[in-house]
């Protein structure tokens, strides 16, 4: 039979020492620093450096008192590290799914289409607000033209299916990119 003093060092090895409320504040805490810090990111690198950096404060001010809190409890209630370590995953999926949907700043769309489609295609996507530069191009059966456009990240996927609707067998890509300055339509000069 086990003794007392065995069995109350496997009971306070394998059952958690902190109440309920306490695991629970720490994955939710957790997540929502963890998601400031991708959203302060992204922030920053896009150029809005002062808001990136308020939340940055309050960032690292969640974090050390967090993470100060399961260090001191980690011999005692392990139990709190996997809480942690759960919602530090958890919180980089929801500053993701926050990041897109914030959908910040503006992406550099190329796309190689038939010479035949070239000038509508320009045409209907500058009806959208974009500006397009078109340059004419030679691929290896017939005459191409490449349209450049800068789009606003939220008009992704409806520039992409404009452009797809003209031609399904098109060359895209899609490239972040930083500030711009200058050109038509875009805000920093």
């Amino acid at each position: 039979m086990i003794s007392d003093t065995a069995f109350t060092l496997l009971n306070s090895f394998w059952l958690p020492s902190s109440p309920a409320w306490v695991y629970i504040a720490i994955f939710f805490v957790k997540i929502i620093e963890v998601a400031m810090a991708i959203v302060r990111i992204v922030l920053i690198t896009k150029g809005v450096k002062l808001l990136g950096s308020i939340i940055g404060f309050f960032e690292v001010v969640i974090w050390v008192i967090l993470a100060a809190s399961v260090l001191t409890n980690i011999t005692t209630d392990p139990y709190q590290v996997i809480v942690y370590a759960a919602a530090f995953s958890l919180g980089n999926y929801l500053g993701s799914t926050i990041e897109n949907r914030l959908a910040l700043g503006s992406v550099s769309i190329q796309a190689i289409v038939k010479k035949i489609h070239g000038k509508q295609l320009s045409k209907e996507l500058r009806q959208l607000g974009l500006a397009i530069t078109a340059v004419d191009a030679y691929g290896r059966d017939d005459r191409k033209e490449i349209l450049y456009m800068h789009v606003p990240r939220r008009n992704i996927d409806k520039t992409i299916d404009l452009i797809k609707s003209f031609q399904k067998d098109v060359v895209i890509s899609v490239n972040d990119i930083r500030p711009m300055y200058g050109g038509h339509g875009i805000l920093r000069k």
